[in-house]
């Protein structure tokens, strides 16, 4: 076995192992977030931005430590946080602006 074959091997176990967390990933947040009940959704989504801020971090770095695929993967993951940051921030002023005096 030359050292290409190695390295091919270890992608594809490396691969693997990435697709897994992402799925487990995927169906664990849906699990979650279909619990929770309507009324709390505005105030948990506020409070969540910095979750959101640090998954955007988590994200530029993931597009930079899987390879090929894991780029893409990441840069999906970066568009998808940032589109949950933003539309919290947006719940937020929002909400804010519902209880500003006139």
């Amino acid at each position: 076995m030359d050292m290409i074959e190695i390295v091919q091997q270890l992608e594809a176990e490396n691969m693997i192992y990435i697709l897994t967390v992402f799925i487990l990933a995927i169906f664990v947040g849906n699990e979650i977030i279909s619990k929770v009940p309507h009324t709390l959704h505005t105030p948990l989504m506020s409070g969540s931005n910095a979750i959101s801020g640090i998954a955007v971090v988590g994200a530029i770095i993931a597009t930079k430590a899987g390879g090929g695929l894991g780029t893409w993967f990441g840069l999906i993951a970066v568009i998808f946080a940032t589109v949950n940051v933003v539309g919290g921030f947006m719940v937020t002023d929002r909400m804010l602006k519902m209880f500003k005096r006139k």
